[in-house]
């Protein structure tokens, strides 16, 4: 790309105001998550066809798809941050090694998961939660999973150096292609072709293949700032690969947490039946969906804070903040109120069973009225990882998705049974809310009060 590209890129990044910056930059991550999560709602919905134990089966497979996307993350965060960082401050041929860095690692990462996850396949969906009657369906689905990892966990890394880029138009594409691609052949897979279960999963390895290769040619037809190559590769040292998974870290972490955390949740359910565990796999779906949208404004926050801290703008980063969390508390307040009014209908359109409907009903009412405090404790999380401030990131990660989670919910589960597994969530949400308050009130105090341009000398 010619030099006064990357100018325009640089003004576009550093001058544009905040909140035309960030929504501009959230619009494409929006589209991307809504489409995905509806793919994922539609996924839901077709396997509830099958009964309810395939319908548990998909919170199974969830769960373990979550470890690939957790590997896919941390190279993504963690090339992204440095990249975006690198890019504010003028070093392209940084930005591209390290992108080229973590494109080649996410795919090695990807085939060792593979590996394990054939050699031991019947041992970890045992240990995912699987009952006996879930297990064979849960089985069937991870096999195709399984083929797909490589391509699963690079292309979340692709698609994370687009965003921090601040190009995640070009990420959209993408992940808009496999999504729309999945809903079609879910129909066409299960039930034309009567492969039911394993349609879905063949259907989900096809749609991520796909997605991997539109978005690896966006690098590759010198469409982006940076460059993946062999050639820059070649270029990563031991101390530049620490770095990435260093800075990644914390999205590995949460990733990670999440993964046990829904192990752990599917095991508890486990006690209750079949009907337990898919009751609970569908709530986290629609919860995910509700909150995507905040989620995808707060991915557009991340490249804005990453690049503007290369460049010493800090003054952007407060504004950046502020918007970025106000605008997602609005939209979690609809969204949560919707959720609440319309719960017990949305569960029945995954499962109806009455069963699953109760219990469904009253987890989703209650992590839906927890969520309202979520926007800043997410928009924080981003800020740490974007700047770069790994033991922060690391810290609030891991007490939001899993060092309250877990002994809440083993607690809570114990004292009140099936009605503390539907409140664990929300209660652990609730208590890492003042923890992230503080930490977030600390960051503000040690930013330069002034960008570093207002400080050279004229």
């Amino acid at each position: 790309m010619s030099q006064k590209g990357n100018i325009t890129q640089y003004d576009k990044m550093t001058k544009t105001p905040i909140s035309k910056l960030v929504l501009t930059l959230s619009i494409p991550s929006v589209i991307s998550m809504l489409v995905t999560n509806i793919y994922n709602l539609v996924d839901t919905a077709f396997v509830g066809q099958l009964g309810t134990s395939a319908s548990g089966a998909v919170g199974i497979v969830f769960g373990f798809m979550a470890i690939i996307q957790a590997f896919g993350f941390l190279f993504g965060q963690g090339a992204g941050s440095i990249l975006s960082r690198s890019l504010g401050a003028k070093d392209k041929e940084s930005a591209s090694v390290h992108a080229s860095a973590g494109f080649f690692s996410s795919i090695l990462f990807g085939i060792i998961i593979s590996v394990v996850g054939f050699i031991w396949l019947d041992d970890i969906v045992m240990f995912l939660g699987s009952t006996v009657t879930i297990a064979p369906f849960a089985k069937t689905y991870i096999f195709y999973i399984l083929l797909a990892a490589p391509f699963m966990s690079s292309s979340l890394t692709l698609n994370n150096l687009l965003r921090y880029e601040g190009k995640a138009s070009l990420g959209m594409v993408g992940l808009m292609a496999g999504a729309v691609l999945n809903m079609i052949g879910d129909p066409i897979l299960m039930f034309g072709l009567k492969m039911e279960i394993a349609g879905a999963g063949l259907s989900t390895a096809l749609s991520q293949l796909v997605s991997w290769g539109i978005l690896l040619c966006m690098f590759l037809s010198g469409r982006t700032e940076t460059k993946i190559s062999f050639k820059n590769a070649a270029k990563v040292t031991p101390a530049m690969l620490g770095d990435i998974m260093a800075t990644g870290f914390p999205s590995l972490l949460r990733q990670g947490l999440n993964s046990l955390t829904t192990v752990l949740l599917n095991a508890q359910c486990a006690v209750y039946g079949d009907a337990a565990v898919a009751a609970m796999s569908i709530v986290s779906r629609i919860i995910f969906f509700a909150f995507s949208i905040a989620l995808g404004i707060g991915q557009g926050f991340q490249p804005v804070s990453a690049f503007n801290y290369g460049a010493g703008k800090y003054s952007r980063i407060r504004k950046g903040f502020v918007f970025t969390a106000l605008a997602s508390e609005g939209i979690i307040v609809i969204g949560s109120a919707f959720l609440v009014i319309f719960s017990g209908s949305l569960i029945a359109l995954f499962r109806n069973d009455p069963e699953v409907i109760e219990i469904g009903t009253r987890a989703l009412t209650l992590q839906a009225l927890a969520t309202l405090v979520l926007p800043p404790c997410m928009t924080t999380e981003m800020l740490f990882q974007s700047t770069g401030n790994r033991l922060g990131a690391s810290l609030l990660s891991a007490v939001r998705s899993g060092l309250l989670l877990i002994p809440t919910l083993l607690i809570l589960s114990s004292l009140r049974g099936l009605s503390g597994i539907q409140e664990a969530q929300p209660v652990s949400l609730l208590l890492s809310t003042p923890i992230t308050v503080l930490f977030l009130i600390n960051f503000f105090k040690k930013l330069p009060k002034e960008d570093k341009s207002q400080k050279e000398p004229q």
